[in-house]
């Protein structure tokens, strides 16, 4: 299912989807709390064609009624794919990657920020989306995954 909405164009899952992840969320938000999603850089969002970390985004924003912020958060390099990568390379591979999108940088602070991803894995990339959001002095990062890899290392 997860991959359906990845890479092969399922956007009907992404409704259904939300709702599972709005439900797992609600206990970390407050009215308060803004919702942006894992960015992807322009080159890979325009070869996928849609950012499904988006496509989950804004429907658990609007479950949760909060505000959907999609551009919070800007991939200022590409990074390779991560499929085949350790832990220590996804983490490297990440570094510097993403930041606040600057444009958006006054309503991400002195705010608690849910930011939504489709998989975690290691948790490389949900860490440096937290860094970019602490260091704008978000008060306050907590993540929503739709899935959870486990993998032995």
């Amino acid at each position: 299912m997860v991959l359906a909405l990845k890479h092969g164009d399922r956007m009907d899952v992404a409704l259904p989807a939300a709702g599972w992840m709005a439900q797992a969320a609600k206990e970390l938000v407050t009215p308060e709390t803004i919702v942006t999603a894992v960015p992807l850089h322009w080159r890979r969002l325009l070869s996928r064609r849609f950012n499904q970390s988006v496509a989950l985004g804004e429907p658990v924003a609007q479950k949760l009624g909060l505000p959907f912020i999609p551009d919070g958060l800007k991939r200022i390099r590409p990074t390779v794919m991560q499929k085949e990568m350790t832990r220590e390379e996804r983490f490297a591979n990440q570094r510097d990657a993403i930041r606040i999108n600057p444009s958006q940088a006054g309503r991400l602070a002195d705010r608690p920020v849910l930011i939504v991803d489709d998989v975690m894995t290691t948790g490389a990339t949900l860490c440096a989306c937290a860094e970019a959001c602490l260091a704008n002095k978000s008060t306050n990062v907590n993540v929503v995954v739709l899935a959870r890899v486990a993998r032995s290392e």
